[in-house]
C-alpha cells in the first residue's frame, strides 16, 4: 500500500522476526513450520507504540526527536524522510497544513500519523497525540 502502511507494519510487527528465529533453534521439522505459520499474526492487543519506538531509538543512539518530528520518526524506522516522501505521506493522510516541508505541515503530519496508529490498534499516549 502506501507509506503509512509501511510505518504501521514496522511498528506493529517490530518483534515478528524474533519468534521465527528462535523456533527453528528449538526444534526442526513440522514444529518449526507451525511456528513460522503462527509468528506473524495481526496484533490482538493494542501495540504500545511509544514502547516500540523507544526501544528502536535506544538501539540507534537515541533516535533524534521522534516524539515530535516526522523526519526523525521516519529515520528511526529506516524510511525515506525526504520532502517528496513527506508530501506523499501528507497526500495519503489528507494533511494540508502550511506549505510543503514547513514546520506547520511536519507537526500536523506527525500528529496525523500518531492518530492513525491509534485508530489502527496502536496504544499511543496523549503526549504523542497532542504535543
Amino acid at each position: 500500500m502506501g507509506i503509512f502502511s509501511t510505518i504501521m507494519n514496522k511498528i506493529f510487527h517490530h518483534d515478528a522476526p524474533a519468534p521465527e528465529a528462535s523456533a527453528p533453534a528449538d526444534t526442526g521439522g513440522a514444529t518449526a513450520d507451525a511456528a513460522v505459520a503462527v509468528a506473524p499474526p495481526p496484533p490482538s492487543e493494542p501495540v504500545d507504540v511509544e514502547a516500540v519506538l523507544t526501544q528502536l531509538a535506544a538501539g540507534k543512539g537515541g533516535g533524534g526527536n521522534w516524539q515530535v518530528s516526522i523526519v526523525d520518526l521516519l529515520k528511526l524506522l529506516d524510511m525515506d524522510s525526504s520532502l517528496d516522501a513527506r508530501k506523499e505521506l501528507a497526500n495519503e493522510l489528507d494533511i494540508h497544513a502550511g506549505a510543503d516541508g514547513t514546520a506547520e505541515e511536519n507537526i500536523a503530519l506527525h500528529k496525523a500519523v500518531m492518530q492513525k496508529l491509534a485508530e489502527n490498534g496502536g496504544k499511543v499516549p496523549d503526549s504523542l497525540l497532542h504535543h
